[in-house]
């Protein structure tokens, strides 16, 4: 499903410059979308997006891939900026290979890695060759 598909709100509607999109988006809108390779290859699709509280930027991408209707799927976390949008074809390319994706560094979605290590964050960065990690962790929000 892509993001015009998800705007409950009519936001895409207008192909002018004076709304939303492709450059400001509704972050409920890409819940979903899909992300294929420069291959043409289906990796998988958005689960969820991963917001520095300190910074106010995204930073990751939560990606699902493989299993059959959400058994044996794997999830994987992808810096943003590894991501890019295909505005034409309405879902986001990350220029991976579908092996790579494989043997990527991920997690079962009952046990989230612990996203505010810099070990953690640095590693995921050099995978998929993103440069290094922010300098601060994700601030911790007290209640």
């Amino acid at each position: 499903m892509n993001y015009e598909e998800r705007d409950n709100y009519g936001m895409y509607k207008s192909h002018t410059d004076s709304g939303p999109g492709p450059f400001l988006m509704g972050a409920e809108t890409l819940i979903g979308n899909d992300v294929y390779n420069k291959e043409d290859e289906n990796l998988g699709d958005i689960k969820e997006i991963m917001l520095d509280m300190k910074t106010g930027r995204v930073s990751y991408a939560v990606l699902s891939f493989g299993g059959f209707l959400g058994m044996g799927e794997k999830l994987f976390t992808v810096p943003w900026s590894a991501m890019t949008l295909d505005t034409v074809n309405k879902r986001f390319t990350l220029n991976v290979s579908k092996e790579r994706l494989e043997n990527a560094p991920g997690f079962d979605k009952n046990s989230w890695p612990n996203m505010s290590d810099t070990t953690w964050a640095e590693g995921i960065h050099t995978y998929y060759g993103t440069g290094t990690a922010p300098n601060n962790p994700p601030a911790h929000i007290n209640a």
